[in-house]
């Protein structure tokens, strides 16, 4: 039982990292912009907004 719930608590841990690189690093590339439904003009005006919010 301890070897699922740590290996479901690892694929959490994991996908909260991915959203982070995507928030923090990869915002306004198209891939992410089409992952989240943003414009080139939305991702550009809210850079820095993404960022914190990766954090």
């Amino acid at each position: 039982m301890f070897q699922v719930v740590s290996a479901i608590a690892l694929m959490i841990a994991l996908l909260h990292l991915w959203i982070l690189v995507l928030e923090m690093l990869l915002w306004e590339r198209p891939r992410t912009r089409e992952i989240f439904g943003t414009t080139p003009e939305f991702a550009k005006a809210t850079n820095v907004m993404a960022a914190n919010q990766g954090v």
